[in-house]
């Protein structure tokens, strides 16, 4: 067996995975059957080292709007390699203007100036700075189940216990409320508190939608208040729940928004957050107040700017709409079809949640999905949500091949629960 077979290469992966990265990700891969790696993507799917191409389902999550490698970021990229990838940090660098400059005319109200990060969790991590600086509270308020990242401050504004218990105490000043309960973010939003950080559409916590009007109450409290309010549409933004923004379907405007996992083009690693000008006070005072070093370099700014010209072009919050509803109605009839299994079906866009009975369930379907080559995941905060977020490029054809497969797999695991 040569040293580069499929065999040996998937092997070899999963050894220095566990010697050198994680060794609990080898025990999970090992369980799944997954001894094989991935080696290279197009579109909606991914080739193993085996050859096996599996449908994306999983989708980053949230990364791959516009799919694997898409031509247009790909050569973006390209030719900012060859021009220069990277900043002095001494001098201007047009390509960072002039994706602040893009950003402001995409996003709502009078959002205008950005700070252009790495990652969504860095893009968290500066509101909640600005926040703070600008109303000089020390308060925040949060939602229960919330996802914000895994770094200090976006971590002390996520909601799930057991992310956070090892690495308490976290920092002080946040207060978790129900989502969705507009009553609750009321009463704990006073003259202390520097922002509201909410997620338009929980995605970590299983695809939870709240009631219509949450976020125009969340504005108004705000507004009442002198709080600042944060919306993260890291993964919710840039057409993946079928407008361009989330926060769109209610026609409310932060005074922060953070960008992230699509901003890349699925090409380069990307945040931004975008904030109204009275904000931008702090970096007036001091420009070097918040900065990055590898932050808005050239090279990634180029795939920004060339992924927010085909998510325009393709319009595709409008592609996420259409399968969106496909896949959703879908899932609504498999939930129909297996009550004692599914407890609902929801989402928006193409951004699914199925919530299965029992929380092992969503281990047998992920499991049951790979047999059939498509790669999805459950919600990272809610276990017994299957999360369904493919590219918006996937055809109808691919979309029923989803809801065929798992089908199949609801169909065989009821069996075996009535043996």
């Amino acid at each position: 067996m040569s040293p580069t077979s499929p065999d040996d290469l998937g092997a070899l992966t999963l050894r220095r995975y566990h010697d050198h990265l994680n060794p609990g990700m080898v025990t999970l891969l090992k369980f799944m059957g997954l001894e094989i790696a991935e080696v290279s993507a197009e579109g909606c799917y991914v080739i193993a080292s085996d050859g096996t191409r599996y449908l994306d389902y999983f989708g980053g999550p949230g990364v791959f709007t516009l799919g694997h490698r898409p031509a247009s970021v790909i050569a973006a990229v390209r030719r900012q390699l060859d021009e220069m990838p990277l900043s002095s940090h001494i001098l201007p660098d047009p390509v960072l203007a002039e994706l602040a400059e893009r950003l402001a005319e995409l996003t709502p109200g009078d959002l205008q100036y950005s700070f252009v990060c790495n990652s969504g969790a860095e893009a968290v991590e500066g509101a909640l700075k600005l926040a703070r600086a600008h109303t000089q509270r020390p308060h925040f308020v949060a939602a229960q189940g919330a996802f914000h990242g895994k770094t200090f401050g976006a971590l002390s504004a996520s909601g799930r216990e057991s992310y956070r218990a090892p690495f308490q105490p976290l920092l002080s000043g946040f207060t978790h409320v129900p989502f969705g309960d507009a009553d609750a973010l009321a009463a704990a939003v006073d003259d202390q508190t520097a922002a509201v950080i909410l997620e338009p559409i929980q995605c970590e916590a299983g695809i939870i939608v709240p009631p219509d009007g949450y976020l125009a109450a969340a504005r108004e409290v705000c507004d009442r208040t002198g709080a600042l309010l944060i919306l993260d549409e890291i993964q919710t933004g840039l057409g993946r729940t079928g407008k361009w923004l989330a926060c769109d379907w209610e026609g409310v405007c932060p005074d922060l928004l953070t960008l992230g996992k699509a901003l890349g083009g699925g090409v380069m690693p990307l945040g931004a957050m975008v904030a109204r000008p009275a904000i931008w006070d702090v970096f007036a005072k001091n420009p070097y107040i918040h900065t990055s070093t590898f932050g808005g370099n050239p090279l990634a700014c180029a795939a920004a700017l060339a992924a927010l010209e085909a998510l325009q072009t393709q319009d595709v919050a409008a592609l996420c709409q259409v399968r969106g509803e496909q896949l959703l109605a879908g899932c609504q009839r498999l939930a129909a079809k297996y009550p004692s299994l599914i407890v609902e079906a929801r989402g928006r866009g193409l951004l699914v949640g199925i919530q299965f009975a029992d929380p092992d369930m969503g281990g047998l379907v992920i499991g049951g999905l790979l047999q059939n080559h498509i790669l999805a995941a459950f919600a990272m905060n809610a276990r017994e949500t299957l999360r369904l977020e493919p590219p918006a490029i996937i055809t109808e054809a691919e979309v029923d091949t989803l809801l065929t497969a798992l089908d199949d797999v609801l169909q065989m695991t009821a069996a075996l629960l009535e043996e």
